[in-house]
């Protein structure tokens, strides 16, 4: 017989419990935040019909080409959600009935048949929270802020970059940008950063632009000031989306330097977010010390998805934020850890032959809410002192036939190395 060659699928992996336990922690944070926020737990599904996920409201064309599709025995065109945000979107447009404003959350796996790099899967994690029914930017703000207590949770210093899609389509309005090419050159400005100004000119070359509309671009890209949202103000006479997307920054700043979070929220003008669906605010979390390039963390404004599923095009103020489980997790599982102590476990009972009264033992230290192991192998002592120091657990329990006969056991500190007896009557029930 034929061994079966076991391996995962490319682009998806399984989790020990050594990380799981990291990653569960990591999805216990969040939604500890999420709920002190005010947020509803939502669930959707993963399977979807391919014509929901495929709407022009939805990822845009590049998100389509990764979308995983399947048929099922009537021969239904379906498909894997890409994303948690077009199925939010449904949910909305299904029930009319919701008090508005809604905020929800919802953690899920979604799944994209895309490149693979560091902390980035086929199959992953995403963190959401979604506010619908809010048309002033002091929901992007509390997404904002709310992002910021998150990572200051999990111990990591990050910085959020935004932007307003309305202000960079403008502006490309103004530079003479063909209408039907705004949206390609919105995501080769996206592109700086990562590519540099020469292949970012080259690629706008390549997309037949005309030479003026060029040469403005790049002088909008290299000029000195354009971090600062009074360079927009001449613009803003000349084209209403610059103006609309200037007045909401402002709004949104104003938010920002009140709370005290301006150092760590930054406007970055070329700023873009790959999706089309964003109509307005944009921003990308990103880790302070650059560890991993890529961001941790995005989100925006798109008002126009929830009416465009329904078919009546009505506007529905809608904002989210995006975080992802998995690279958070890459980085959070690279840091240094030092000499954490395990909080997964508080006891960990050895029995040296006396495995039915440390078993009545770990019942009582349960029944008070501990979270107990036990030794269930036989291990020898040093043995089973050596997996406690390797999986960092502090309180270890020691019960052999003398501790038994005197009704006490042994509780030895870890971290300290101190030892002492409790009183345990074994000899009754």
């Amino acid at each position: 017989m034929k061994k079966m060659d076991y391996q995962n699928v490319k682009g998806t992996q399984d989790y020990l419990p050594k990380a799981e336990v990291v990653r569960r922690d990591i999805r216990r944070t969040l939604e500890d935040v999420f709920i002190q926020y005010g947020c509803k737990p939502l669930e959707t599904p993963i399977l979807n019909y391919t014509e929901l996920l495929a709407s022009k409201y939805g990822g845009g064309a590049e998100i389509l080409e990764e979308m995983y599709t399947l048929k099922d025995r009537g021969e239904r065109d379906l498909a894997l959600r890409y994303d948690l945000t077009i199925p939010f979107a449904k949910v909305v447009a299904m029930n009319p009935t919701l008090k508005m404003p809604f905020k929800r959350y919802e953690i899920g796996k979604v799944f994209r048949d895309g490149p693979i790099k560091t902390g980035r899967f086929r199959e992953f994690t995403q963190c959401d929270v979604d506010i619908v029914g809010v048309d002033s930017q002091i929901a992007e703000a509390e997404l904002m802020v709310m992002a910021l207590d998150a990572f200051r949770k999990l111990d990591l210093k990050v910085t959020i970059q935004y932007n307003n899609r309305k202000l960079l389509t403008g502006m490309l309005n103004v530079f003479g940008t063909d209408s039907e090419k705004i949206n390609k050159v919105v995501l080769i400005l996206d592109k700086l950063e990562k590519v540099g100004l020469e292949a970012v000119l080259s690629e706008l070359n390549e997309q037949g632009l005309s030479p003026s509309t060029i040469l403005l671009i790049k002088q909008f890209l290299t000029d000195d000031r354009n971090s600062s949202l009074s360079y927009f103000e001449s613009f803003s006479e000349q084209n209403g989306e610059v103006k609309q997307g200037l007045n909401e920054l402002k709004e949104l700043k104003t938010y920002l330097e009140f709370l005290g979070v301006n150092n760590q929220c930054l406007f970055n003008p070329f700023l873009a977010r790959g999706l089309e669906i964003y109509t307005g605010t944009i921003y990308e979390i990103f880790l302070a010390d650059q560890r991993i390039k890529s961001s941790i963390g995005s989100g925006g404004r798109y008002d126009n998805a929830i009416g465009g599923l329904i078919g009546t095009n009505e506007n529905f103020s809608t904002v989210g934020i995006s975080f992802g489980l998995d690279v958070i997790y890459t980085v959070m599982s690279t840091s240094a850890e030092g000499f954490k102590e395990n909080l997964n476990v508080d006891y960990y009972i050895v029995p040296l032959g006396t495995q039915k009264e440390s078993l009545l033992v770990a019942s009582c230290l349960r029944n008070k809410g501990y979270k107990v192991e036990l030794e269930m192998s036989n291990k020898k002592l040093g043995k089973a002192l050596d997996k406690a120091n390797k999986e960092k657990i502090r309180k270890v329990i020691i019960i052999g036939e003398n501790e038994v006969n005197k009704n006490q056991f042994k509780v030895k500190d870890m971290f300290s190395g101190d030892e002492w007896m409790e009183s345990f009557p074994f000899n009754k029930v």
